[in-house]
């Protein structure tokens, strides 16, 4: 229900806005003109404002404007995302045209993303940044977050390839991946609904964001009203916008070759964009591009990595009242994830024994079939690593944009889309020895005394074998290797890979739409909007549809086991590939509908040309209804699916519990409000105070259905206080924005699943963490001369843990489970010094840059057990205009073949190595040459562009 309170302030604002409709300016001229490039093509979209006021409009499809009610004489000022800026006096009743040229600067740029009106850096109360499409065209991203890395206060992880990264801003990273930002493609989020699980990509926006040709810049608003118009946002949007057609035929053929993995594995890629108009007049323009991509990448498993690409396009009605826009996109990508490498030394990590940053750990080339009857249905389900994930992405919508007169404007963005997620992949790939009881644990073959011989599947060459005995004694079951030589004993003796054989089958279709009305008067403007999510979540998960063990080396080949009992009775533990326990542990169906529905609104005053106060708030409502069943394993079929009783690896049986279902609320107020002082027309300072609140993800609630544990399912909201404040600096050379920042992070759950004594599940008593973060962020672009500049953007900043704990859990069951708190550590993932400088010099037709990137070091727990190093890495990018039409551009990414960590799990191989939260600096000081596993930045990379323009 909402509150009497907010009854009351939805009744002001709807009276205030009847109040507005009648008052007009008291102005009498009329002004108007066009916007071109210099090469005479019209600017659809440039913004036309009259300086010092709010009375300001965009450009048609012919780059047309006109303005109404205008001082006699004044200033105009003219912006268009990718152009420099431009200024000129006009007098009312006489035509203005104006030609802009293109500047990689972007520093000035008017934003649209997250603001409640358009307008520049030094005229807001936020952090906001832009990367205009020059930007981006000269450099070379492993994914569309890695572009993310060119902003301020941003940490992006992207170790693990295109997909299931990372993106933190300001120290957020309780709650993993991008639990905290929305991911926005033309103003909408990516997933109305996303995930931020760190291993799971299943949930995550990234999976179906792709950065190509079609791109024209991307925005972002960090904190500050991110939480009144992001939903379910307060770390901030990332929005990437697409290019719209002009009034004449252009485009562009973008043909990419390139060597990953240190120069030895071939990437291919083509992008194309091209857009016009669609009759003589010119108010009706489109656009159409794309990718696609071939690569064998970065850490080449023997077969291709990633392959596929995107279509999108976009229909433009544009109108003397407004414009009307019809999109979509078709995504058919298939992309792996990364797994981590062994690895040596806490302080200076190396890949451990003869890997190498280019090494792959997951599973070689293998498809097998698990048999419905196993699952008990009908179809059966088949596992082909070289499928890799698949992402499939059909979406539609509508952008609408109406200038009602008298200062009022509407707009509605619209989309529906139906996604689907093919999860194929080798998931935690951590070593762990045969000669131990963990791995017959996790094979399930505890106690199955005898004798295990391990071979090579594809040569029958034996690798020795270990036998499995009763107790003999006080001391457990024993393990006694008999000749066993495993490859990579330099790593772990006796010691094989787990590669579990990762499978999971998501849809999502959902509708988002966004609709807002705004007035604007002669120094104020008013906005309000609701915004409108319904989605429809399917997920089919087996977690591992069959268990593999592989040799501890790059591209590791699995082994298969003959078991052989106390009798002498000899049988496969594993098929012909090397594949063991199909349908791993059952299969679990999810089914959500979650709906989200937010009103919002937000005020600007001009109160003078030096003084701007805005504030806003936002009320969220959060359902989700879920139903779910949940795999139950029945006595193993002494014969197996194959009617055979001599293989093992086909005899686990599985059907599901009864369904089980839950409905969930969670219901949030935002609020944010700053003022911004203009000192000068090269300066301004700012400050704003936000309170942003954010409900669980989307994994949270799937999850804990897997488990079964809903009865103890508290869905509360957490609680995010940002303090920031700014100082920003436009010279004719220089553009310097920095600004300090303070947040508390309230009401975190920590979520954690044991297990009791007869397999069943349970959850410890909820511990709510509290964490603060403060620091200071940096953002500058100098020109020294016409030919050379320098960019930098970083941050500076500290974060701890004002309040946090998590249960150790000591056996089966709650009985010893012990709380261990560590308030006062510090947070880990949050690099007290992160910055990126990014010099370039440009003389002729000859352009060169190189972005180098510093990472401090940073804890790597919250334990601080130890801290993960700092690294320096840099890539170099040239290019050279061969003509009007070709462009040559060469880039190297991280230049010097940097090892820099991202991301790490425990020494112990598998589980121990999954509990990074649990790895003590006892641990650590108990050995510490112990081999643990990272994911490092990726390794060098060659890469050749030839751009076509037309």
């Amino acid at each position: 229900m909402i509150s009497t309170s907010i009854r009351r302030a939805i009744h002001f604002f709807m009276l205030f806005f009847l109040l507005l409709s009648i008052q007009s300016f008291a102005q009498t001229g009329r002004i108007s003109g066009k916007v071109t490039t210099k090469e005479g093509n019209p600017l659809l979209g440039a913004t036309v404002k009259i300086k010092s006021s709010a009375k300001a409009t965009t450009t048609d499809a012919q780059g047309a404007f006109v303005l109404s009610d205008v001082p006699a004489t004044g200033t105009l000022e003219i912006s268009y995302i990718g152009y420099a800026e431009y200024e000129i006096r006009y007098t009312s009743g006489k035509e203005v045209n104006i030609s802009l040229t293109e500047s990689i600067n972007m520093e000035d740029a008017v934003i649209v993303t997250g603001v409640f009106d358009r307008r520049k850096k030094l005229e807001s109360s936020i952090a906001i940044s832009t990367l205009s499409d020059a930007q981006i065209s000269r450099i070379v991203p492993s994914s569309a977050t890695d572009l993310l890395k060119n902003l301020p206060g941003v940490y992006v992880n992207s170790s693990r390839g295109e997909v299931s990264g990372a993106v933190y801003t300001r120290g957020l990273t309780v709650g993993g991946g991008f639990y905290y930002v929305s991911m926005q493609e033309d103003g909408l989020p990516v997933l109305a609904i996303a995930g931020s699980s760190a291993t799971d990509p299943l949930f995550k926006p990234d999976g179906f964001l792709r950065a190509d040709a079609t791109i024209a810049r991307v925005e972002s608003v960090r904190g500050g009203t991110a939480s009144i118009l992001g939903a379910n946002a307060p770390g901030g949007i990332f929005n990437y916008v697409s290019k719209a057609g002009g009034k004449k035929f252009a485009g562009e053929v973008r043909t990419r070759f390139g060597l990953e993995g240190n120069g030895k594995n071939p990437y291919y890629r083509g992008d194309l964009n091209f857009g016009g108009p669609l009759n003589k007049k010119g108010d009706v323009t489109y656009n159409v591009g794309g990718f696609y991509r071939y690569a064998d990448g970065p850490k080449h498993p023997g077969y291709p990595l990633s392959y596929g690409g995107q279509v999108k396009g976009n229909i433009q009605k544009t109108y003397k009242s407004g414009s009307l826009k019809l999109y979509a996109k078709i995504l058919n990508d298939h992309t792996a994830q990364f797994e981590f490498t062994p690895t040596l030394s806490y302080t200076n990590p190396k890949p451990a024994g003869s890997f190498t940053n280019s090494s792959s750990t997951i599973i070689q080339d293998v498809s097998f079939t698990v048999p419905g009857s196993i699952f008990s249905r009908a179809e059966s389900v088949t596992w082909d690593a070289k499928k890799v994930s698949q992402f499939k992405d059909y979406s539609v919508g509508l952008n609408w944009e109406q200038r009602l007169g008298s200062g009022w404007t509407i707009t509605n963005n619209a989309r529906f889309s139906d996604k689907e997620n093919l999860h194929i992949a080798t998931a935690v790939v951590f070593p762990f020895r045969v000669d131990q009881a963990t791995f017959y644990g996790v094979g399930g073959n505890i106690p199955r005394f005898g004798t295990y011989n391990f071979y090579d599947p594809a040569s029958g060459k034996s690798y020795g074998s270990v036998q499995q005995l009763p107790p003999a004694g006080p001391g457990g079951i024993r393990f006694i290797p008999n000749n066993l030589n495993l490859p990579g004993s330099d790593i772990l003796q006796n010691g094989l890979f787990y590669n579990p054989a990762a499978y999971g089958d998501i849809d999502y279709s959902e509708f988002i739409d966004q609709f807002m009305i705004t007035k604007r008067l002669k120094n104020m403007s008013f906005t309000g909007g609701a915004y409108f999510a319904s989605s429809h979540v399917t997920r089919t998960a087996s977690g591992p549809l069959g268990q593999g063990f592989a040799t501890i080396e790059n591209r590791p080949k699995l082994v298969a086991i003959k078991y052989t009992d106390l009798r002498g009775v000899n049988y496969d533990l594993t098929d012909k590939n090397g594949i063991a326990n199909y349908g791993g542990s059952g299969s679990g169906n999810n089914d959500a509908k979650p709906r989200q529905t937010a009103f919002f609104f937000g005020h600007n005053w001009q109160i003078s040309d030096k003084l701007n106060f805005d504030w806003g708030v936002r009320y969220e409502m959060f359902n989700i209804k879920s139903t779910f069943t949940t795999a139950k394993r029945l006595a193993d079929s002494k014969l197996g699916a194959d009617g055979d009783s001599l293989t093992l690896y086909d005899s686990r049986v599985y059907t599901t519990n009864p369904e089980n279902g839950f409905e969930k609320d969670v219901n949030t107020f935002s609020y944010s409000a700053g003022l911004n002082y203009k000192i000068n027309e090269g300066m301004a300072v700012y400050t704003r105070f936000s309170q942003g609140r954010k409900s669980p993800d989307l994994g949270f609630f799937l999850d804990a259905a897997n488990q079964q544990l809903t009865s103890n399912i508290s869905a509360e909201a957490q609680d995010i206080k940002m303090l920031e404040a700014g100082i920003k600096i436009q010279k004719s050379k220089l553009n310097l924005f920095i600004t300090p920042f303070y947040n508390i992070i309230n009401n975190i759950p920590n979520f954690q699943i044991f297990q009791n004594p007869d397999a069943t599940y349970y959850a410890p008593p909820r511990y709510y963490q509290k964490v603060e973060t403060m620091g200071l962020e940096l953002e500058a672009n100098y020109e020294f001369s016409k030919n050379f500049s320098v960019r930098a953007v970083g941050v500076f900043q500290g974060a701890k843990a004002l309040r946090y704990g998590v249960y150790l859990a000591r056996t089966n069951g709650p009985q010893d489970d012990t709380l261990v708190t560590y308030h006062g550590n510090k947070l880990d993932n949050v690099p007290p010094v992160m910055v990126t400088i990014a010099p370039t010099y440009t003389v002729g037709k000859f352009y060169a840059s190189v972005n180098y990137q510093y990472m401090g070091k940073r804890w790597a727990n919250v334990a601080n057990a130890f801290q993960l190093p700092s690294f320096h890495a840099a890539d170099l990018n040239m290019g050279y205009t061969i003509s009007k039409s070709v462009q040559l551009s060469a880039s190297i990414n991280n230049l010097f073949n940097t090892y820099g960590v991202m991301a790490w799990a425990a020494p112990g191989g598998f589980p121990a190595s999954l509990d990074t939260q649990g790895y003590t600096p006892a641990m650590k000081a108990a050995n510490e040459n112990n081999i643990y596993s990272t994911l490092s930045i990726l390794p060098r990379a060659y890469f050749l562009t030839v751009t076509f323009k037309f």
